[in-house]
């Protein structure tokens, strides 16, 4: 029996460890009521298997796993467990407690009836429910953020849930990793108006915390660096941070309450834990989950919830490049638990491996794969509706040939997590074509009149000096010297295959046309190797 799963630092990266052994989740997100039967996750497994997956991200729900207080139910949870080891797949499970999508869907009956011992927020004064215009006129209420009483309850049922965990499966190391709530923060408003709200943001910020954020504004989103920058040393919420003071003054208190939940579950089992997060998209703090661990307050919950290890974006937006980006500040590693299935999915999740060195990505309902991801089914979790990939549709088979393609080099893509030696290029970015290792370089030409698609991608893995291994489609390849002693350019090698057992198996040698044109309408796996000399 090697380790339980972790995190560990190679070459300044984060990655996740697994029996000992580098990992890359290349996963797929249930849609959320699946995993609440046995029987009916059957089917999802099968499609996971078609779709090449090693992974799966499931939902455990507070409702289901306790279903009266102090009486927990785990039958569920084996269940699933079992179904994964006879598929030889891993599981995240996402703790769906006293948030989903911002709202309190999953938390018991017995939190829900007992309004006076687990309050609910108010989005406006003296109003426990409510309608929200920018949350598409939905009926809304939430559980408060500042309330002991669900907080408690909440980390005694996650408590439990990871010891029960412990138990069934540590030997197996088939749970790998837990995400705790879904989506959290408000919606409506910036913060909570209830009285004792009020009186808290009226009061004086903690100074240790007010210290900290003064001495870190240097990574912080620009308004609320210069709010952190103008405002008081000490004070109240307003004195300190200014214009910015509400959404930090949520994000304190729901980091606190999610980061007090995983610390008690981490006590119990000491698994690797995230944060998934609805993104904000230009609008003000509330028409996104307000306190919801997005980029511009991850300072916050860095302080606030330390027993949070990776703050995971849900991207269904269309600047996923620079949604990636500013994921992976703070150290933070990228890890993406959803994100859409439509016909860019494929693409991205090569780009992610190879760009980002991603931890995991997982498409969200892969369920449907090939199906046209709707609006309908988006506009929960802060989709961009205007985004014409929507009725673009993943073609399966491409998706399972990446995944598996991926899979088959997965010792050799996290050997190199962390160094220079792997990169990627995506057609979603155009002008940044360009990937370079030490003598040699790569140019992937995307959107010529010569290509007949826009979804192109191409990942990069140095394997020697020389020598490359390539994922390339919808693109044209131009291998180049990158040293100006050497600038002339041979291909000594060229040939395209794939991985048996961790073997490279070369299906034809490539020459003559192949070599003059190197372009790809196909997903295809090339071995190149390259002389330059002057």
């Amino acid at each position: 029996m090697g380790s339980i799963s972790h995190l560990r630092e190679q070459n300044g990266k984060k990655v996740l460890m697994v029996n000992d052994e580098p990992f890359i989740l290349l996963a797929g997100e249930v849609h959320n009521s699946n995993s609440s039967s046995v029987e009916y996750m059957e089917g999802v497994w099968d499609r996971a298997e078609e779709l090449g997956m090693n992974c799966l991200l499931l939902p455990v729900t507070w409702e289901l796993t306790e279903p009266e207080e102090g009486v927990f139910d785990f039958s569920l949870v084996d269940g699933l467990i079992a179904q994964a080891r006879a598929r030889d797949k891993k599981i995240v499970f996402l703790w769906f407690g006293a948030w989903k999508n911002a709202q309190c869907y999953y938390a018991p009956a017995w939190v829900k009836r007992d309004t006076k011992r687990f309050r609910r927020a108010e989005v406006e004064k003296g109003k426990k429910f409510t309608r929200i215009e920018a949350f598409h006129g939905m009926s809304y209420s939430t559980l408060s953020y500042l309330c002991d009483a669900t907080r408690e309850a909440d980390a005694r049922a996650f408590a439990e849930l990871m010891r029960h965990i412990r138990a069934a499966d540590e030997a197996e190391s088939t749970v790998i990793a837990v995400q705790v709530e879904n989506e959290t923060g408000l919606m409506g408003a910036a913060r909570e108006h209830s009285d004792e709200a009020d009186a808290l943001f009226a009061g004086k910020v903690p100074k240790e915390f007010a210290d900290y954020m003064k001495a870190h504004t240097d990574t912080m989103a620009e308004d609320i660096a210069a709010a952190v920058k103008a405002g008081a040393a000490q004070g109240s919420w307003e004195e300190v941070f200014g214009s910015a003071a509400e959404e930090l003054f949520s994000a304190y208190h729901v980091a606190g309450y999610v980061g007090a939940v995983a610390a008690a579950g981490k006590a119990a089992y000491p698994l690797p834990m995230t944060a998934n997060c609805w993104l904000n998209q230009g609008g003000g703090a509330g028409t996104y989950p307000s306190g919801g661990p997005v980029a511009r307050v991850m300072e916050v919950w860095r302080y606030a919830a330390s027993a949070i290890d990776v703050i995971a974006p849900d991207i269904y937006v269309q600047n996923f490049v620079e949604i990636c980006e500013e994921y992976t500040k703070c150290g933070n590693p990228l890890f993406i638990p959803e994100t859409a299935t439509h016909g860019h999915c494929g693409p991205r999740e090569v780009y992610t491996v190879g760009r980002h060195h991603v931890m995991c990505f997982a498409p969200f309902g892969f369920e449907d794969m090939g199906g046209e991801f709707t609006a309908s089914m988006g506009f929960l979790f802060g989709m961009d509706t205007s985004d014409p990939l929507l009725s673009m549709l993943q073609d399966v088979d491409e998706y399972r040939w990446y995944t598996q393609t991926l899979r088959s080099m997965m010792p050799l893509l996290t050997e190199r997590y962390g160094t220079d030696r792997l990169s990627a290029v995506i057609a979603e970015r155009p002008e940044d074509d360009t990937m370079v290792f030490g003598t040699y370089g790569f140019k992937a030409m995307m959107g010529s009149p010569m290509i007949q698609r826009n979804d192109g991608v191409c990942l990069v893995l140095q394997e020697s000096e020389d020598t490359f291994y390539v994922i390339a489609n919808g693109c044209m390849l131009i291998p180049f010297s990158a040293d100006q002693k050497k600038p002339y350019l041979d291909i000594l090698v060229l040939e395209d295959g794939c991985f048996a057992d961790g073997v490279w198996k070369r299906s034809r040698r490539l020459n003559g046309d192949e070599a003059a044109i190197m372009r790809y309408e196909e997903p295809t796996l090339l071995r190149i190797q390259l002389l330059a000399y002057c």
